[in-house]
Formats: structure tokens, sequence, C-alpha cells
């Protein structure tokens, strides 16, 4: 890969700190790193990494060869509007915004702009997570192997039709069933605080976890085990197979 490779990240929130870490050990230098974010209240951690931060968006374009948008969905106009004049046929655009299309981006965006939809998952952080992306409409295989060789780091990374992304979304692929024990184990959180790091208010996760709750998916799951361990009780109590008792 071209050690000259500059990557820029507007938003400096979960998902964008943990494609950073992915791409930080080896395979990208730190200096060739900037994020943005209006306040600097998630910067710090970047600093920590080796991570130039500013509060200019622009400037993060300007400097960059690929560029992850990673910010709120409702936010992605205002970036793109602000960002767009900057953007030449060098730049490659990957958006981890829940939800918003590559059409939408596309038609945000200069006319032939590289653009990549991406939708990552909260155990990226511990390079345990499920990748999926999409190629726009101007972008090349190359661009995707770029993307699949600059996140390998992060965990499984995949491409698929576009259709696939909102799946992914909600699912999330098996990255989680693997990345949350790590991140219970390694992070050192409570299991309720990892939960609120992942559900944006009003975004997908706390949607899917509301449902949950609707249909008494915790009661179901404790009636389960008692359920369970009461046959297994039982089952403990009865004479084995040609017993005289």
């Amino acid at each position: 890969m071209d050690s000259q490779l500059k990557i820029g990240f507007i938003g400096a929130g979960n998902m964008a700190f943990g494609i950073a870490k992915g791409l930080l050990p080896g395979k990208v230098p730190p200096a060739n790193v900037k994020v943005s974010a209006p306040s600097s209240r998630n910067l710090e951690r970047f600093q920590e990494l080796g991570v130039a931060v500013t509060h200019s968006n622009v400037e993060v374009v300007s400097g960059s060869d690929v560029v992850f948008v990673a910010v709120k969905p409702h936010l992605v106009p205002l970036v793109l509007a602000e960002t767009s004049q900057h953007i030449t046929d060098r730049h490659v655009i990957v958006s981890v915004a829940a939800g918003v299309t590559l059409a939408t981006l596309e038609g945000l965006l200069p006319e032939n702009t590289t653009v990549i939809r991406l939708m990552p998952n909260l155990p990226c952080v511990v390079q345990e997570g499920a990748l999926l992306f999409a190629r726009g409409t101007h972008a090349k295989p190359e661009d995707g192997a770029l993307l699949r060789s600059l996140l390998h780091r992060c965990g499984l990374v995949e491409e698929g039709p576009e259709a696939w992304v909102d799946i992914h979304t909600g699912l999330s692929g098996s990255g989680v069933a693997f990345g949350a024990g790590t991140l219970l184990r390694d992070s050192g959180k409570h299991p309720a605080q990892l939960r609120s790091e992942v559900c944006t208010p009003g975004g997908t996760t706390i949607h899917g976890l509301h449902a949950l709750e609707r249909g008494g998916v915790r009661a179901s799951i404790m009636s389960a085990v008692e359920a369970a361990t009461t046959r297994a009780q039982e089952l403990g109590q009865k004479p084995a197979a040609g017993s005289r008792k």
C-alpha cells in the first residue's frame, strides 16, 4: 500500500474510532491520519493514537485521499455541502451513515465522485467487527480492494450489493457475537455502558431494542432458562433406565 496515502475522518464517534484503531497498527502511519469534529469531546482519544485533530472538515478533506464520513445521517447533507467544492477525482469518499443511500451521496457530491457506502459495527474497536460495503456508480473494483486492505484488521470485511447494507445495519453479522465478549473482557466497561454506546438516540439499534422489549424478550429468556433448569433437575431425580427403584 502507498505509504503516502492520507486518511481523513469527518466525525469522531465510536465507528470512526474503531476504524482508526484498525488502520493504525502498521497499515497507515498516524501522521497520515486526521480527524475533525465540532467539539473536542471525542478528539482526545484520537490524539492518544498519535492522530492529528481539527475542528475543520474542509481541512480534513483537503489533506486526505480517503475520507470517512462518520457523522449522524441527518448531518451528511450539511457536511457534504460544506466540503464538496474541495472534493476532487483523487478522493474516495466512504460513508458510514446509516440509511444514506449511494444515490443520495452521489447527488450531494460533485459529478463522478468515487463513493463507497460502508456499514461497520462497534466490535471494530477490538478488531472483531463485521463490515459490509457497497461501491457507488463510479467506484472501481480497485477502490473496493483498497478499502478492504485498509480495513482488514478491523474484522471481517465483505463487499455486496447496497440492498444488503441496510440488512447488515439491523443484523450486523456474527461479528457482534464474537466482538461483544471481547469488548466486555477488554474494555472494563459495564454491559449497560457498552449498550448505550451503540444506541444513538433515534437510531437503528435503539429501535431494535424497543422492539425486543415490546416482545418481552428478557422475560422469555429468563423463563427459558428457568424451564431448562427445572427440567434438568427433574431429569436428575428420575430413576435411571433399568433401575429397581
